[in-house]
């Protein structure tokens, strides 16, 4: 009994090294993520040696085409947020992301702290320079995972789910790293983390299997060289998941904020989901949201400026019994907007909601802010 239990802690050994970020001294995060975005590593980096392979070179021209093509729609978004965000808090509050830093970080770069949420799972990428054989099949796969966000600006969860279990390069922390390094920021440390009972941040050793809310931080600079915090977390989002989770308890430790919410499935209209939507009400000074946020009678017009822009279109099939008629006619006269966001990813078809706390309305107080770990 006691050698059968040595084999199982051995084996429950392998599989926790074998499921941590890289932690190696010769090889760091920002070179890994430059490597699997398709990007050349520092020089001296023992990675700069498997750019020569040819499937990695194959992976680094896809790449730069559907990020050069993407970019332009990015580059767009940038334009208006810089237009019309003017007063922004440093905090980011964007649930039901999924890994999408890209479009979090283009709507609103000044953010210090981003914390996003999705039922994905975390993932691992494990040290390239350990991998034997060729990364062709690890590169399509994860070139395959990011294929909606890059070509319509939204992911379809289901499809992430299966997208992102194929390769060695798994999960939402693979994206961030792509999405890191093709916006011109720079990884610094990366650590999993997981909520504790009372939703205080505790370092995760993965050796519970199933926690409700586990995630990953990741310490990141742009190019004026401030760091700045990008945390996820694969957590139920619905009333249940956030009562179980403490989720929410973590994030009003970084409360007050903003908020971003896009291609959610309309979630937010569903009473099972009302304890996140109260609080993205009750904690955001700016929402930005398109069609499948927050409904608008749920917006006191004593204490928020609404701005439609874009235009307003019936759901796309999925969704076409939550066509709005008051929507409809709050975008009648819209400002135009020359990108696309959410699932009517065509900037001819897609809207967005600009919602501003009123001057004088104060947000809800932030409460005293423990120590947080790691």
């Amino acid at each position: 009994m006691l050698h059968r239990r040595s084999i199982i802690a051995a084996a429950a050994t392998l599989l926790l090294l074998a499921a941590t970020p890289v932690r190696a001294a010769d090889v760091s995060p920002n070179d890994v993520a430059l490597f699997i975005a398709g990007m050349p590593p520092a020089a001296d980096s023992p990675l700069a040696a498997l750019t020569r392979d040819k499937a990695w070179q194959d992976h680094a021209r896809t790449f730069d085409a559907s990020f050069g093509l993407a970019g332009q729609n990015i580059s767009r978004v940038r334009a208006w947020s810089k237009a019309n965000l003017t007063t922004t808090r440093s905090t980011l509050f964007y649930l039901f992301s999924g890994p999408d830093f890209i479009y979090a970080n283009a709507f609103y770069p000044k953010a210090k702290t981003y914390v996003l949420a999705g039922l994905e799972p975390v993932g691992t990428v494990p040290d390239p320079t350990t991998l034997r054989g060729s990364f062709a099949s690890d590169f399509s796969a994860l070139r395959n995972s990011l294929r909606w966000l890059l070509q319509k600006s939204y992911f379809i969860t289901a499809q992430m789910g299966s997208d992102l279990h194929r390769g060695r390069f798994t999960g939402t922390v693979s994206v961030l790293y792509v999405f890191l390094a093709r916006s011109g920021h720079t990884i610094h440390e990366v650590s999993r983390v997981k909520l504790d009972e009372t939703g205080a941040l505790q370092p995760d050793d993965l050796s519970v299997r199933k926690v409700p809310a586990r995630g990953v931080k990741i310490t990141f600079a742009g190019s004026d060289g401030e760091e700045r915090t990008l945390y996820y977390f694969s957590t139920d989002l619905s009333n249940g998941g956030v009562a179980n989770s403490k989720f929410l308890e973590f994030c009003q430790t970084l409360a007050p904020g903003d908020g971003l919410v896009k291609s959610a499935s309309y979630l937010l209209h569903n009473q099972g989901f009302s304890t996140v939507r109260e609080f993205l009400l009750a904690n955001t000074g700016v929402m930005v949201q398109d069609d499948t946020g927050i409904p608008l009678s749920y917006f006191d017009p004593k204490k928020w400026d609404l701005q439609p822009f874009g235009k307003y279109v019936h759901p796309v099939r999925d969704f076409r019994n939550m066509y709005r008629a008051s929507y409809a006619a709050f975008f009648k006269n819209a400002r135009p907007i020359d990108f696309g966001v959410g699932y009517h990813w065509r900037p001819d078809q897609s809207n967005l909601l600009l919602a501003v706390r009123k001057q004088g309305v104060s947000l809800t107080e932030p409460p005293l802010r423990p120590s947080l770990a790691p």
